[in-house]
């Protein structure tokens, strides 16, 4: 058990699922079918990954987040232009999406997705609700957006790649405390999501501004005083700061998390199995009866 997990605090353990669902999707090689002859890699992957969790972490409280199709979403409506560079996922990794929404049903456990908002905010909102000072917010994904959420005792982990960080490791690792991650998203930009930034600026500029001056709002109040920072062509970085206020302010909307979506699920706790779906659903990804047994009783 990592060192940053509290043996004294009830865990809540929040899941950023799409992205582990992703990552086994590029593993085509086998390709193993399902008994209609549909490809199951990411269903399999993806299952291997909440396995591992739920065997080795044990969890009573824990939720799973999903992305699903966005195209009236709030970011959307702010930036058209928001995650134009994705395409729509094709039909057959839709199917194994709802392959494994089906099983994680099946396993008791609660899962959830919004056409109008992205998994983070679901996240973001679970992490509000459930927070007290009796429990620990544990969320598990690869992507650093979510680390902006972290508070005290919280920890962003992402499993099996890398160890569980609190705040002072999010610190180490992106060059920022959590809470100005949405800032320093917004003065770079974010190519994966098509978020504009200020032209010329990266990550490790955008967090020696924030070292500087603390927060975006802090920085565009200050526009004069970036000219006389100890880097590298700061005259340069005020003009382009200066000339894109705009852009980052609009930026700002997107990178962060709102942690007010209505009617989330709000028991996280785990329920009991549907062993009659579970049996099916196995049957049907060709798991053995072994295996069948081993998710009956994990």
């Amino acid at each position: 058990m990592p060192n940053s997990l509290h043996a004294s605090l009830e865990r809540i353990w929040l899941i950023d699922s799409s992205i582990f669902v992703f990552r086994a999707w590029f593993i085509r090689n086998p390709l193993p079918k399902d008994t209609a002859g549909n490809p199951v890699n990411a269903v399999h992957g993806f299952l291997r990954f909440v396995y591992h969790l739920l065997n080795e972490q044990k969890p009573q409280q824990i939720a799973f987040a999903f992305d699903t199709s966005l195209q009236s979403s709030a970011r959307k409506a702010i930036y058209p232009d928001y995650k134009a560079n994705r395409s729509s996922a094709p039909d057959e990794l839709k199917y194994q999406f709802k392959l494994c929404r089906d099983f994680l049903d099946a396993l008791g456990l609660v899962q959830t997705a919004s056409t109008a908002h992205e998994a983070d905010d679901l996240i973001g909102t679970w992490a509000t609700q459930q927070r007290t000072a009796e429990r620990q917010i544990i969320i598990i994904s690869g992507d650093k957006d979510l680390a902006q959420l972290l508070k005290a005792e919280d920890i962003w982990w992402d499993y099996n790649r890398r160890g569980a960080l609190h705040a002072g490791g999010i610190k180490d690792s992106f060059g920022v405390w959590p809470e100005q991650i949405a800032d320093q998203l917004a003065i770079a930009g974010d190519k994966a999501d098509n978020i504009p930034g200020v032209p010329g600026v990266g990550m490790s500029t955008a967090a020696k501004l924030l070292k500087r001056f603390g927060s975006l709002d802090n920085i565009l109040e200050n526009l004069e005083q970036i000219g006389s920072m100890q880097v590298l062509g700061a005259k340069r970085l005020q003009q382009l700061v200066t000339q894109h206020q705009a852009t980052i302010r609009l930026a700002r909307q997107l990178t962060t998390i709102n942690c007010q979506v209505p009617e989330v699920p709000n028991d996280l706790s785990r329920k009991a199995k549907d062993l009659d779906k579970l049996q099916e659903l196995c049957t049907l990804l060709k798991l053995s009866t072994e295996q069948y047994e081993l998710w009956a009783r994990v």
